[in-house]
């Protein structure tokens, strides 16, 4: 099916304290709806979405973490195999803001050092209650070298953006990578095969990409 022909799946984590709206996020990009009386998550959740970027098609496995304190140890074996990760805050609570190095600390403990982030300020469809100043957060998000971008996952606002934004980053990233490789290959194989007139080239179509 159309649904299982793709180049790349990439797994992506959300992040972040209880009740940001990290499972609205995950619902609007993967299925456009979004829930009102959508209950704590508990342990973990994923659903996924294909998109194309550039030329290729990928799937983007979007998982869900339980933001609870006690879901904590359940939690920390799946940032393994993540390539993106989105740390969210609700920005009508400064709060959920305040532990967002917490967050990026337990992140950068269990996943790849080279994993792509961005900091997402949620529910900004009540900008009249906002508590997190968004030049704050973005000088934050600069400061540490994290993609930046305001949602709401109630009207949509960013959340299409900011899942693709997110893809592209970690799919420039992987073809970067590749063509060091392909570099290094095409180097080692003409140096072990001077008779060679042109190097070997290696199809790799990966299902999986660890960066």
């Amino acid at each position: 099916s159309a649904e299982e022909d793709y180049n790349f799946v990439f797994k992506v984590v959300l992040i972040g304290e209880s009740g940001v709206g990290k499972t609205n996020l995950l619902s609007r990009f993967t299925r456009n709806e979004f829930n009102h009386d959508s209950r704590t998550t508990i342990g973990v959740e994923f659903s996924t979405r294909t998109i194309l970027v550039g030329d290729a098609v990928v799937k983007a496995q979007i998982w869900d973490t339980a933001g609870l304190e006690r879901y904590r140890a359940i939690t920390s074996a799946y940032y393994r195999g993540a390539v993106g990760a989105l740390v969210v805050f609700d920005i009508t609570k400064h709060q959920t803001y305040d532990v967002v190095d917490r967050w990026l600390k337990e992140l950068y403990d269990h996943a790849e050092a080279s994993i792509v982030v961005m900091l997402v300020g949620n529910k900004t469809d009540l900008a009249q209650a906002r508590e997190v100043p968004m030049e704050e957060a973005k000088m934050f998000a600069d400061n540490n070298g994290l993609l930046f971008v305001e949602t709401s996952a109630l009207d949509s606002t960013n959340v299409e953006e900011a899942f693709e934004t997110i893809l592209k980053e970690i799919f420039y990233k992987v073809q970067k990578q590749k063509q060091r490789s392909s570099q290094s290959n095409t180097v080692s194989l003409a140096s072990e095969n001077p008779s060679s007139t042109a190097p070997a080239q290696v199809e790799r179509r990966p299902c999986c990409v660890a960066l």
